[in-house]
C-alpha cells in the first residue's frame, strides 16, 4: 500500500463535474520498421504485458477510508485485464489529421473508471492521409490520472515501455516476473492509519512553519546586506512614513485580464498540435544570448495567444499570465514518488507585438521568478499542500494562484533518439494535458528526436476552431525564428564593417541591402528517420527538465 501525497490527493479531489484531471499522450508509429514490416494488435498486447512491471501505475487502484477521514491509498493488483485497458479502434475514411485530433478530443473528454487501475490505452488504425506519415501507420492514445503521475515521471515511463531498436526484446519476454499484490485493508486498519497520518501531518506542519520563518529571516538579512532596506527607510522618511506609489512591474504577474478562457469549462474538449524544429530553436538561441528552449516555447505560445485573441477582437491591453508547473525531482526522474511538482505564475507578455521584445520580456520574467523561487524554495507550495487537507488546498489554489492565471503552460524534455514499440518506430509524441475551470487553455511541449512537439487542449465552447490556434502557433514561432536570424545577420554585418579600414576615397561606399533569411516553416508532422540499430535494447536515457 502507498499513501497518496498531498499533491496526488489534490488532483484527485479536483476531478469533479466537467474537470477531468487525467493526462494523456498520443504517439504515432510507423510499422514498416518492424521485422515483418507490420505490427498486429496481438503483438502490441504482448508488448504491454511484458512491460507492465516497469511502473507500478499500471497495476494500482485506489482504496479510500470512509467519510474522507484520510487520503486514499494505492494498492497493487496481481491480475490485470490487459484487453480491458488496451483497446482497438480505427478512424473513418479518409483518416486525416483532423479526424485523429477529433478522436483524441473525444476520448480525452471521458473520465476514467475510478474502481480500476487508472489508465487506458487505445490503438488507433486508419491513419492513411496524414502528410509525412506513411500510410498504414497507427497511433496509441494512452491516458492516466494525474494523481498517479506527473510530466517527468511520464517521460521516464515513455522510455521504459519502448526500446531503442525495432528487434524483439527476447530477454524481456523470457524473463520470469513475480508480482506482489496487496490485499484490501479492513476499515479498522484504515481508521488506525488515518490517526497516525493526522499526527504526522501536525508534526510536519510545525516543521514547515519553522522553515518558512527561517526563509523569511534569510530574505530580511539579504535585504539589509544588499542595501535595499536602507533605501526603503530613506523613502519612508522622505514621504512621511509612506512609500511612494509605484507603477506595476509588467515582468511580474499581477491581476490577470479577463479572456474567453477565464470561465467554467464544458464537458467537451478540443485538441491539436504542431511541431517546432529543434534546429530552428537552436538558431534562436544562437542569435539571442542566454535564451532557453523554455523561453522560446513560452514566447511562441504568448505570440499565438495574442494572434488568436486579436483575431477575435478580444485582445486585452494587459498581458496574460500562465500557471507553470515546475519539477522538484532530483536527478532520478522516474521512481515511485507520485507528483513531485511545484507551481508558479509567470507573465506571458502577450501585450508585446514584437517577437524578440516579447522573448526578452519572457526571459526577464523567468529570471525574476527563478530568483524568487530560490529565496523561498520552489518546493514550498508542494509542502503546504502536503500538510493541509485537500479541501483547504483546493480553495487556496483556485482562489489564490489559479485566480492569477489565464492558462497553463508546461514544458518537459524527452528522449532525443528514436524509440520503438513492438518494432514500430515512434514518429511523433504529443503530451495531452488537462484544463480546469477559469483556466480553459493548456499548452504543453515535449521534445522528442529533434522536434519540440507542442500540443494544446481547450474547451470546445472556448475554442471552436483549434486548427486556427495551431496556425497561430506556427506563425508565432516562424516570426520568432526570422526575427532572431535577422538580428544575427545585422550583427554580423556591423562586425564586418567595424573591422574594415576607412576608405581613402572621399566618395562613400554604396550601401548593401539588408539580408533577411527565411526561417524553415514548422511542419505539423516530421518524417521519421530510421537509424542503425545500437547494441542495447531498452531505453534508459534519463530525461530532465528543459
Amino acid at each position: 500500500m502507498k499513501h497518496l501525497s498531498g499533491m496526488d490527493n489534490l488532483f484527485l479531489a479536483m476531478d469533479k463535474g466537467n474537470q477531468h484531471l487525467h493526462v494523456a499522450s498520443l504517439g504515432v508509429y510507423d510499422p514498416s520498421t518492424a521485422p515483418a514490416g507490420k505490427v498486429r494488435f496481438k503483438a502490441i498486447l504482448s508488448h504491454f504485458s511484458s512491460r507492465l512491471n516497469v511502473s507500478k501505475v499500471f497495476r494500482r487502484r485506489l482504496v479510500a477510508a470512509r467519510y474522507g477521514l484520510d487520503r486514499p491509498y494505492w494498492v497493487d493488483d496481481a491480475e490485470i485485464d490487459i484487453e480491458y485497458h488496451v483497446r482497438h479502434i480505427a478512424l473513418p475514411h479518409p483518416g486525416d489529421w483532423r479526424q485523429l485530433m477529433i478522436q483524441v478530443a473525444r476520448l480525452h473528454s471521458r473520465p476514467l473508471d475510478m474502481t480500476k487501475p487508472l489508465w487506458e490505452a487505445y490503438i488507433i488504425e486508419g491513419l492513411d492521409n496524414i502528410p509525412g506519415i506513411p500510410s498504414g501507420s497507427f497511433a496509441m492514445y494512452m491516458k492516466m490520472h494525474h494523481s498517479a503521475i506527473d510530466g517527468e515521471a511520464g517521460a521516464a515511463m515513455l522510455t521504459a515501455i519502448h526500446a531503442l531498436t525495432p528487434e524483439p526484446d527476447v530477454e524481456s519476454q523470457d524473463e520470469a516476473r513475480t508480482m506482489i499484490a496487496d490485499r484490501d485493508p479492513t476499515p479498522v486498519e484504515l481508521y488506525a492509519r488515518a490517526l497516525a497520518n493526522r499526527a504526522q501531518q501536525v508534526f510536519d506542519a510545525s516543521k514547515l512553519v519553522a522553515k518558512i520563518g527561517s526563509r523569511v529571516a534569510d530574505a530580511g538579512r539579504q535585504m539589509i546586506v544588499s542595501g535595499r532596506a536602507l533605501e526603503l527607510g530613506k523613502e519612508l522618511v522622505a514621504h512621511g512614513g509612506k512609500l511612494a506609489p509605484r507603477e506595476p512591474n509588467p515582468d511580474t504577474p499581477g491581476r490577470k485580464p479577463q479572456t474567453r478562457f477565464d470561465a467554467p469549462i464544458s464537458a467537451n474538449r478540443v485538441v491539436d498540435a504542431v511541431g517546432f524544429s529543434m534546429t530552428d530553436c537552436q538558431k534562436i538561441r544562437q542569435h539571442v544570448e542566454k535564451t532557453t528552449i523554455n523561453d522560446i516555447f513560452m514566447a511562441a505560445t504568448s505570440g499565438a495567444v495574442r494572434k488568436y485573441l486579436e483575431a477575435k477582437g478580444e485582445l486585452p491591453d494587459k498581458g496574460l499570465n500562465a500557471m507553470v508547473p515546475m519539477t522538484i525531482r532530483g536527478e532520478h526522474k522516474g521512481g515511485d514518488e507520485g507528483n513531485q511538482i511545484g507551481m508558479t505564475v509567470m507573465p506571458l507578455r502577450s501585450d508585446i507585438a514584437d517577437p524578440l521584445e516579447r522573448l526578452n520580456a519572457v526571459k526577464r520574467g523567468s529570471g525574476k521568478n527563478k530568483a524568487m523561487n530560490a529565496a523561498i524554495g520552489k518546493d514550498l507550495p508542494a509542502q503546504l499542500i502536503q500538510v493541509l487537507p485537500a479541501g483547504i488546498t483546493e480553495l487556496l489554489l483556485t482562489k489564490g494562484m489559479m485566480a492569477l492565471a489565464n492558462m497553463t503552460v508546461s514544458n518537459v524534455r524527452g528522449p532525443d533518439v528514436p524509440l520503438y514499440m513492438a518494432g514500430a518506430q515512434l514518429v511523433l509524441f504529443l503530451p495531452v494535458s488537462a484544463i480546469s475551470n477559469d483556466m480553459g487553455l493548456n499548452v504543453t511541449a515535449f521534445s522528442y528526436n529533434g522536434t519540440l512537439w507542442v500540443c494544446f487542449i481547450s474547451c470546445r465552447k472556448m475554442m471552436p476552431d483549434p486548427s486556427f490556434f495551431a496556425q497561430c502557433l506556427n506563425e508565432s514561432f516562424d516570426e520568432l525564428v526570422r526575427a532572431a536570424i535577422a538580428v544575427g545577420v545585422q550583427g554580423a554585418a556591423t562586425n564586418r564593417v567595424s573591422r574594415i579600414p576607412a576608405p581613402k576615397a572621399k566618395t562613400p561606399a554604396a550601401k548593401k541591402p539588408a539580408v533577411v533569411v527565411n526561417a524553415r516553416h514548422s511542419k505539423v508532422i516530421a518524417k521519421p528517420q530510421v537509424k542503425k540499430k545500437p547494441t542495447t535494447t531498452k531505453a534508459k536515457k534519463p530525461v530532465t527538465k528543459q
